[in-house]
């Protein structure tokens, strides 16, 4: 889950897991990947639980800034392949589900 809101950077695990909690009505123990975004957009934070504890990750990219969504109000979900995009620092808006391929009947 995406967060499309800027948040303090200072906050450390134990403030964004209550951020979670309390702003976006989730559990951050659920195994979900939060990512949040600093105000500057070259930077994001990525908090889960990995059932032995909880994990903060903090990328800030060199060059360039991360594709948000527009600020607003709200969370935006994002795959496993949206969310490695991102990550990347590519757009994780040109990635879409593969298309469906139907299985050849005749071979050649």
């Amino acid at each position: 889950m995406l967060t499309t809101r800027p948040v303090d950077f200072g906050k450390g695990a134990d403030r964004l897991a209550v951020l979670v909690r309390d702003a976006m009505g989730t559990n951050p123990f659920s195994g979900t990947v939060y990512v949040f975004r600093s105000k500057r957009a070259d930077r994001l934070k990525l908090l889960f639980w990995d059932r032995s504890g909880v994990v903060l990750v903090a990328k800030r990219l060199e060059a360039g800034q991360f594709c948000w969504p527009r600020m607003e109000d709200g969370v935006v979900r994002l795959t496993a392949a949206q969310l490695s995009a991102l990550f990347e620092g590519l757009d994780w808006k040109q990635v879409h589900a593969a298309r469906q391929v139907t299985v050849p009947a005749v071979a050649g």
